[in-house]
């Protein structure tokens, strides 16, 4: 078990390193403070530099026990409090907390590289490695030996002094870089605002997200009497431009977010980007790789940069057709309307909703008061139920870091407790943007039975009096994929921490939440938990209908737009020499190169692209699609059966769910499946079958 670190009696208390005296060991998150983070972490660094040392310095020679478990032992405190850290960090980060994340990256990376980079540890290692087909390893103990040691190679122990020392600085620099990026992209997206006044430039925007806006001007001090504030937060921004007919404001707001980072204020992310691309195309340099794209596949299930832009290829001409088909049918409406020249990104979602209405008779926005939050929650809880036998039991009596979170204990089919699940739901300025899962605690067995405790992360509009928080069919969507990641955490069951539940291949690791998402649009689905937040009315039969009929509508955008997004990724990690670009004119000649249509910018632009230069998607975001493939194809194997198949749903969990990164992606998948996956449910799913 883990634990805990030792303090003198005249050091002040820190609750981050006692012993967590909570229920199931949650961090104790009422006692911690801002000024707790950094100490613990120094103090953490410094205990598992003392461990290494006891790992060289063992006189006996290097055997699996005393050399690769110990490693897999040690940092204990260190990733305890970097888990709780990072995780407040990111969904509840104020000045000092950013200040210390800013402080604190270079010192970690050094610390990374004195373990990665230490040459009697990597002898240890080396020599383990060396007997490997002699030591009567379980297969997993082979892939924990097998990960330890390729990646003391891919951190560069086999490198020369000279050598060794520039990739420090690299990986110093970018781990400040990257802070960087992240707070000016937090700071440019909390400065914007729009101010409306004109109660009919809100269109037929739903009356709880009119309420939402009509708190969040007042929440910002404006005195108008009747006035609207939208920010840059998907679920204000999405809604206004599908649903405001004023085409100016919509350009207002569309160019604030298209434009974040990219302003040539202090908070310009051009030359942040652009020296990450070229450090990361000199580090691959220095490791013997031809570009950072070639460094990271390696390491992947796609292997190399042409397996990616080949899948990318096979997807990239059907869409790009559907999307230009999309685009004349939103043109006709505009010309219809009055207005001349060519349809702009930002008449996009307004048009789209005209013409959606127009085919399918039916406003989307009719579905929220059927998606309220903790109904989608449950309904989430309770396809977990009929799949894996999973319940989940509010705890109130657990401390947490925001009141807005909601705690609960989760138990297994036998009873048995099996993980805490921290839920995160509403947008505050204190939180980045998007949606994701945190581990606080990861699933092991190494000395005895550690379980995981995860998190799950969102951005929806909070309740605004009377109204509660009602989420959009893509938001609610959103709340299944998350799980499958918390799922994927949770179902974990493997020895060694380091290979458990999402410590997988990038290209692997949204499979299992992207499969989610399959649940989630069925009709059987559907009528378990969507009910009308209001009459306790399940949906209509019309509307699922409409749903299942609208499944391929607009899907030329969703895939052009991010797939543009997975293009730029590859495009600025494929660079053979360290230089660098000039970051809007390199995106302007990449999006030119596939032929991206003016109406569409990509998902994510080089300055907000917080997946590559903040996260750890760098030459990765392309994993979604690959990821896809993945999905669309394992969830054929419930539709030939039923949605709850008992046996399938038992395969799905003990070969995908809980094994983590102990084997090959693909060697699970289709010791699941029973063959490799097919492209053809993908592009059925998408409709991009025909073209």
């Amino acid at each position: 078990m883990e634990q805990p670190s030792e303090q003198t009696a005249a050091e002040p208390t820190n609750p981050l390193l006692e012993q967590w005296d909570t229920p199931y060991g949650v961090p104790p998150f009422d006692q911690i403070e801002d000024e707790h983070y950094m100490p613990a972490l120094r103090t953490g660094m410094a205990e598992q530099q003392a461990e290494i040392a006891a790992i060289v310095e063992n006189p006996d020679p290097p055997t699996f026990a005393n050399t690769i478990e110990e490693l897999e032992r040690s940092g204990a405190t260190l990733n305890r409090v970097s888990n709780v850290f990072f995780a407040v960090n990111g969904a509840h980060s104020n000045e000092t907390t950013r200040a210390v994340a800013k402080e604190i990256a270079p010192e970690l990376s050094a610390h990374g590289d004195d373990i990665a980079l230490n040459k009697p540890l990597f002898d240890r290692v080396e020599a383990v490695y060396q007997q490997r087909d002699d030591l009567d390893l379980t297969p997993e103990q082979q892939r924990l030996l097998e990960e330890t040691y390729k990646q003391f190679v891919r951190a560069g122990a086999n490198l020369d002094q000279d050598a060794q020392a520039r990739l420090r600085e690299i990986n110093g620099e970018l781990a400040s870089l990257s802070q960087d990026f992240r707070n000016n992209l937090l700071e440019e997206t909390n400065a914007f605002e729009m101010l409306v006044t004109d109660r009919a430039d809100l269109g037929n925007l739903p009356e709880s997200l009119v309420a939402s806006a009509a708190a969040e001007a007042q929440r910002r001090g404006h005195e108008c009497g009747e006035c609207w504030v939208f920010t840059l937060q998907r679920p204000s921004i999405n809604p206004f431009l599908e649903y405001s007919p004023n085409r100016e404001l919509r350009k207002k707001i569309f160019l604030g977010y298209a434009m974040r980072g990219n302003n040539d204020n202090e908070h310009d992310n051009k030359n942040i980007l652009s020296r990450m691309a070229a450090l990361r195309a000199e580090r691959a340099e220095l490791m013997g790789y031809e570009t950072h794209a070639h460094y990271v596949l390696s390491d992947n299930m796609a292997e190399n940069p042409e397996n990616v832009y080949q899948l990318l290829g096979k997807v990239w001409e059907p869409a790009l057709e559907v999307a230009k088909q999309e685009v004349a049918a939103m043109q006709a409406l505009m010309t219809a309307d009055g207005i001349e020249g060519d349809i702009e990104g930002w008449d996009w979602r307004y048009y789209t909703e005209r013409v959606r209405k127009e085919r399918y008779d039916f406003d989307q926005e009719a579905l929220r008061p059927y998606f309220e939050v903790g109904a989608v929650r449950d309904g989430v809880f309770k396809v977990a139920n009929e799949l894996f036998g999973l319940t989940f039991e509010q705890r109130d009596d657990l401390p947490k870091w925001h009141p807005d979170q909601e705690v609960f204990e989760v138990r297994d089919s036998d009873g048995s407790h099996l993980t805490i699940l921290y839920m995160d739901f509403f947008i505050r300025e204190s939180k980045r943007g998007g949606a994701w899962m945190n581990a606080l605690r990861v699933q092991s067995k190494l000395d005895g039975e550690v379980m995981p405790i995860v998190t799950n992360n969102f951005n929806y509009p909070p309740p605004t009096g009377d109204n509660p928080s009602l989420l959009s069919y893509s938001e609610a969507s959103t709340l299944f994929h998350e799980f499958g990641h918390a799922l994927h955490g949770m179902l974990s069951d493997v020895t060694y921490g380091s290979l458990a539940g999402t410590a997988t291949p990038r290209d692997f690791v949204e499979f299992p939440s992207q499969v989610m998402e399959n649940w989630m649009s069925e009709p059987e689905v559907l009528r378990m938990f969507a009910r009308h937040y209001k009459t306790g009315e399940p949906i209509p039969q019309e509307y699922i209908d409409k749903i299942t009929a609208m499944q391929k509508f607009n899907q030329g955008f969703a895939t052009v737009e991010y797939m543009a997004a997975a293009y730029l990724d590859m495009d600025y990690h494929t660079l053979s020499e360290p230089v660098e670009v000039a970051a809007n004119k390199f995106e302007t000649d990449s999006m030119n190169e596939i032929g991206l249509i003016e109406q569409i910018i990509p998902r994510y632009r080089s300055t907000y692209f917080a997946h590559i230069f903040a996260g750890g998607y760098s030459a990765g975001y392309y994993s979604y699609l690959w990821s896809e493939v993945l999905d669309a194809d394992a969830f054929q194997a419930f539709k030939e059966t039923t949605l709850f198949d008992p046996d399938t749903a038992a395969r799905f969990r003990k070969f995908i769910l809980s094994q983590g990164g102990t084997r090959p992606g693909m060697e699970l998948y289709e010791d699941f499946r029973g063959r490799p996956p097919s492209i053809e449910p993908l592009l059925e799913r998408r409709g991009l079958t025909d073209m």
